[in-house]
Order: structure tokens, then C-alpha cells, then sequence
């Protein structure tokens, strides 16, 4: 099993748990983040069959994720540099993902609404959306109060764009995760 210290804040199996990941998944991180919290982990699981894609925005970012899928031996990541904000611009092709997270990243957004639109492209219908973001600060950990995201907010805007909330639920004493269906 891959862990580091993040796994005491975000655990990613309990959010795999819940929206069923099994091999064979294809898989979206987007804004994925230099340790690969989910991709990894999410990798593991998927399996040979399956495939992750490791998207963000800085290139220094998806070098690390690429030393590391070398380190573990993983074949099934493909490190994909995009501007999640920008509508069509992750270069996966449509309606071909089951499961799209976006975990610590909403209160770093300019348009959160183009980057939930942009996760409800890639996935197919029945495919889930996981939005996972802060709720509480954690000392000098996560963002400013006035950067964060309530959950009616995040609601709003995944309905906005035809998501259907699925299920909401605290992860931890400092997140919320919600799951929408497309």
C-alpha cells in the first residue's frame, strides 16, 4: 500500500469505498497534486485494466508524479498537463471516465463552475464526480476562511451543470466530500 502523511487528513480508500472504485476504472485526478494522494493509491486498485489520469496545471507537478510511477512500477498513469478551467481543454476524450476527483483544489479556482463542467465532460453517463475541499482550517493548513466553500455552494454549481448530488458526507474533522452522478 502507498501512504504518506496526507492519508491522516484525506483517507482515499474511504472515498473509494464509497463510490465503488474496482479494477478496470478509468480515472481522472484533476489537479492532482504532487504526491499523487489519489492517483497512486487509485492506481493499485484499478489495476492493469484500468487507467489514471494525472491532471494539473504546473509541469513541475506531473515530473514528480512521473518519478514516481517509475519508483512504484505502475504502467496504468498517464500524467496529462491541463487548465482544468478551461472547458475541453484536458485532452481525454468525453464521456470515457467513471470516476472524476477534485480534492483540495475548488477554493484555489478562478471558475469553479468551468471546472465542474469540464469533470461532467469527461465522464461517462452514470459516472461519478468526487469534490472533496476544506471545511474547517487546520492551523496554518488549508485556505483562508474567506477562500472556502460551503457545501450548498459546491451543490449549486455541480447542478448547474446537470450533476445529481449523490451523497455528502464529512471526511475527517477538516473536509467535506460530495459525490455527484452524471
Amino acid at each position: 500500500m502507498i501512504t504518506h502523511s496526507g492519508r491522516a487528513l484525506v483517507d482515499p480508500y474511504i472515498v473509494f469505498d464509497k463510490v465503488g472504485l474496482a479494477k478496470g476504472m478509468r480515472v481522472a485526478d484533476l489537479g492532482c497534486g504532487r504526491v499523487g494522494h489519489f492517483v497512486f493509491p487509485a492506481a493499485r486498485i484499478v489495476g492493469e485494466t484500468g487507467i489514471i489520469y494525472a491532471v494539473d496545471i504546473l509541469e513541475e507537478v506531473l515530473k514528480n508524479i512521473a518519478s514516481n510511477i517509475r519508483s512504484y512500477g505502475l504502467d496504468n498513469i498517464e500524467p496529462v498537463w491541463a487548465n482544468i478551467e478551461k472547458y475541453g481543454q484536458v485532452p481525454v476524450p468525453m464521456n470515457t471516465i467513471d470516476v472524476v476527483f477534485i480534492t483540495n483544489v475548488m477554493f484555489q479556482l478562478k471558475d469553479k463552475i468551468a471546472a465542474i463542467k469540464e469533470a461532467g465532460r469527461l465522464l461517462t453517463d452514470g459516472g461519478k464526480l468526487v469534490i472533496i475541499d476544506w471545511q474547517k482550517k487546520l492551523s496554518t493548513l488549508g485556505p483562508l476562511p474567506d477562500q472556502m466553500l460551503t457545501v450548498d455552494a459546491v451543490v449549486a454549481m455541480a447542478k448547474q451543470v446537470g450533476l445529481v448530488p449523490e451523497e455528502k458526507f464529512a471526511l475527517g474533522n477538516y473536509h467535506f466530500c460530495l459525490v455527484f452522478k452524471k
